[in-house]
């Protein structure tokens, strides 16, 4: 079972996003990011690039890191294979991606995504551990 589901947004993507803590609500987060974006199954863990973030509040360091995270597809042209969050706090996030550039012979884009919002961005502690919602431009 994948640790996200996509919702209905008119002509955007939603997400639901759950990890049993909040690394791994983080981690899985960029897990969805890419795993939308690409056959996963392909890509490699052959480079490291380090995450740093800062947010006033849990919502805002959620949509800043994913904006970090979306910055290696659609800046560097890089793709994520694996994340290990290293440090979370109420403000800051750092991380470490594991990945490959992006190679047109060896990798397929499925499905572009062009930013993340806060129109209804949410994250929240459950009994169950941790749940986000975020919605995507696409």
């Amino acid at each position: 079972m994948k640790p996200y589901q996509p919702f209905d947004h008119t002509a955007d993507l939603g997400l639901v996003i759950r990890g049993a803590n909040e690394e791994d609500l983080f981690a899985n987060a960029a897990f969805a990011v890419f795993d939308i974006i690409t056959d996963l199954g392909r890509v490699e863990a052959r480079e490291t690039r380090r995450i740093l973030v800062e947010g006033d509040s849990r919502e805002d360091l959620l949509i800043n890191f994913l904006r970090e995270v979306l910055y290696l597809y659609n800046g560097e042209r890089w793709l994520l294979k694996g994340l290990r969050v290293t440090s979370v706090g109420e403000r800051v996030l750092e991380a470490e991606a594991l990945g490959e550039p992006f190679d047109g012979q060896k990798h397929e884009i499925c499905k572009e995504i062009k930013a993340v919002t806060y129109h209804q961005a949410e994250v929240r502690k459950t009994p169950d551990g941790w749940t986000a919602r975020v919605i995507f431009d696409v």
